[in-house]
């Protein structure tokens, strides 16, 4: 269960993503039902002023050994070269060894690197740094086209605010979609993103300017249960159905189908957590229209059968 969480700053910190770690895991939301959780702010000089990139000061509350017994050891984005402090390298370790999560945001997946946690290991960072991550680790696998990776029990953001899908990714696994969907609410943040920031490396800037595709998504999510195809979500946004179809690839990074079925698979997860619905009304809910399509697009997902997944997160966090 997660209930301690320890963020290990070395300087220069960055105090955006140190603030999605704080913003998702050290404000008491016990009043919106969220688990209370024991949040510290860990470093090898506890007390003292850190710089940060952003010309102010954190000053870390714990010392290092006060992450020993987290159930989750964060690092958020720091430097990409060096030098890394030695006794965090040693706590990264420790965290892996005794089975805790290890989470990066950012270029924080360069300290994983240092630590040694990579190797042959699935990992993300930002696009603009995959390149240099990819050398100095060359056993790991970088991935540029996702939002955060997951292997075994170490989880590797891409790019700032992807940070925010990897700790809700999390509290997801651990404490169920009720609650991550609650923190989600209170950021303003959506729960789940779905296509990755290869989209932001091939066009950061749009070579023309285009209507945004929010409010054909934003009605699609709460029409789940309809049928949608290209051209009637194309006529939705006034656009050509090539047209839309090549907007909504740049836009969201994947096909309309595959980010349907996606948005599908969710509605169908957060109901199995949060309902005693059967499985064939679920299907209906979430637009599949049959038990047996949502359950071959469930495992393909997911890698198991909706039943098996309801046993698995359905139990209520303590």
């Amino acid at each position: 269960m997660l209930r301690t969480i320890a963020v290990v700053v070395q300087e220069p910190v960055a105090a955006f993503e140190l603030g999605v770690l704080c913003e998702v895991f050290g404000i008491d939301r016990t009043d919106d039902g969220v688990p209370a959780f024991d949040f510290r702010v860990c470093s090898s000089r506890p007390g003292e002023v850190h710089r940060t990139t952003s010309g102010i000061g954190v000053v870390p509350t714990h010392p290092l050994e006060a992450a020993r017994d987290a159930d989750l050891v964060a690092v958020p984005a720091g430097t990409v070269t060096g030098p890394f402090d030695p006794a965090v390298l040693d706590v990264l370790r420790d965290a892996v060894d005794r089975d805790a999560w290890v989470l990066s945001v950012c270029s924080g997946a360069f300290s994983l690197a240092a630590a040694g946690i990579l190797d042959g290991r699935e990992a993300a960072t930002h696009w603009r740094y995959a390149s240099k991550l990819a050398e100095v680790c060359p056993s790991a696998k970088v991935d540029l086209d996702v939002l955060y990776v997951e292997d075994g029990r170490v989880i590797t953001s891409a790019g700032t605010a992807a940070g925010i899908d990897a700790c809700l990714h999390l509290v997801r696994t651990e404490l169920g979609s009720e609650v991550a969907t609650r923190i989600a609410r209170r950021m303003v943040v959506p729960p789940h993103r779905s296509g990755g920031q290869r989209q932001y490396v091939e066009t950061p800037v749009p070579e023309q300017s285009c209507d945004s595709l929010q409010d054909v998504l934003d009605w699609v999510l709460e029409h789940l249960d309809e049928e949608h195809s290209v051209p009637s979500l194309a006529r939705r946004a006034a656009m050509s159905e090539r047209t839309f179809a090549r907007r909504f690839a740049a836009e969201v990074g994947t096909s309309p189908h595959q980010w349907l079925t996606g948005q599908r698979v969710l509605r169908a997860r957060y109901l199995l957590e949060t309902t005693d619905l059967d499985v064939e009304r679920i299907a209906r809910e979430c637009g599949f229209g049959t038990a047996a399509i949502l359950r071959h697009h469930f495992q393909r997902r997911l890698g198991v059968p909706p039943v098996s997944y309801r046993r698995t997160f359905t139990r209520e966090p303590a």
